[in-house]
């Protein structure tokens, strides 16, 4: 019944699961940077920007974790 539940407000449920964001992240990195290696293009430009969105994910991932460690995150 509605009236036995607690009243929260949206901002107190937590988001998903933290594990599965963070393989997803890293599996979405490691296809970057495979499309970067095979792709069908012939510049450079492309990789530049694969490989760069590929680290910008890692570094998320990796300053995820510290400040989750350091308790500055919950």
């Amino acid at each position: 019944m509605a009236g036995s539940e607690p009243v929260t407000a949206p901002d107190q449920h937590k988001p998903g699961h933290r594990k599965s964001g963070r393989i997803g992240a890293l599996v979405t990195a490691a296809a970057l940077v495979l499309m970067a290696l095979w792709g069908n293009h012939e510049g450079r430009v492309e990789d530049i920007w694969l490989i760069g969105v590929a680290a910008l994910l890692v570094l998320i991932v990796i300053g995820d974790a510290v400040l989750r460690r350091n308790g500055l995150r919950s």
